[in-house]
């Protein structure tokens, strides 16, 4: 089982930037894509960003030209940086991977715990 851990949430006022981490942890697994989920309060868990394995991205098309998804390979960590944020941006922002261990069948997923950022106005 791969956990995820995130970091960098926080309160900002809108205009600012804030940069998300999600470090992956475990043992004999090969992750895949990584992405980042945002869900506001009495709203549906959405698809803010993701990333494959070799670098493609793809956003949400409210955070296009905002928002920027990155990943370093060799640590395990996906990275989600926030610039002209707005109070819309508000959420709790979750990590996502799906990732394939050695001798399971199969792809496997795995959520983080979940980081508020809460943009003020």
């Amino acid at each position: 089982q791969v956990q995820l851990v995130e970091s960098g949430g926080g309160l900002v006022q809108a205009g600012g930037s804030l940069r998300l981490s999600c470090a992956a942890s475990g043992s004999n697994f090969n992750i895949r894509t990584m992405a980042w989920y945002r869900q506001a309060p009495g709203k549906q868990r959405v698809l803010v960003a993701h990333i494959t394995s070799g670098g493609s991205t793809n956003y949400a098309d409210s955070v296009k030209g905002r928002f920027t998804i990155s990943r370093d390979n060799a640590k395990n960590t996906v990275y989600l940086q926030m610039n002209s944020l707005k109070p819309e941006d508000t959420a709790v922002y979750y990590c996502n991977a799906d990732y394939v261990s050695s001798g399971v069948i199969g792809v496997r997923y795995s959520w983080g715990q979940g980081t508020q950022v809460t943009v003020s106005s």
